[in-house]
């Protein structure tokens, strides 16, 4: 897939996010002289993720409306309810993906974890049931156990995920 580069991004931190060794993703980009000269807009090949515009999966958070709507080709699928960040470690609103997952990754994050392409969050479970609606995690989309499972049996790695408010 392509990573279009931010202002103020640099190639250490996209590795970081898309969880992908830096040495590796320097070749696979062999138009990268320098890797401390790289410049927003710049196109950054992220080896072993599809282009998700191959993905018939779109995912769209609402943070306002602590909703994740799953789409397929355009067409609304299934809403679900989520929580969200609260003060302090709000979730990161943009364009994202899925570069991973994780079934069973212990902790207060029930039974999946569906990593994004930002370094520390991800989209997952919850031990904690009562918290869906509310802006209670740290930064992370937090669904119901039975739907990240449900979610995470439909979208590939790869998928887009919108976060806005």
């Amino acid at each position: 897939m392509i990573h279009y580069v931010k202002p103020g991004e640099t190639l250490v931190q996209i590795a970081r996010d898309y969880r992908v060794e830096y040495l590796l993703l320097l070749e696979n980009n062999p138009q990268i002289t320098n890797p401390d000269l790289i410049y927003a807009g710049q196109p950054i090949n992220i080896p072993g993720l599809p282009d998700p515009s191959t993905i018939p999966y779109e995912i769209d958070v609402s943070i306002n409306n602590r909703t994740l709507s799953l789409y397929h080709n355009g067409v609304l699928v299934k809403t679900y309810p989520i929580a969200v960040g609260r003060m302090l470690y709000e979730t990161p609103t943009g364009n994202f993906v899925i570069v991973n997952r994780a079934p069973n990754p212990g902790g207060p994050f029930g039974t999946m974890w569906l990593t994004l392409s930002k370094e520390s969050y991800g989209i997952h479970g919850t031990n904690d049931p009562g918290s869906i609606g509310y802006a209670v995690s740290k930064g992370c989309v937090r669904m119901l156990n039975e739907d990240v499972e449900e979610l995470a049996s439909i979208v590939p790695n790869g998928t887009a995920v919108y976060i806005h408010y």
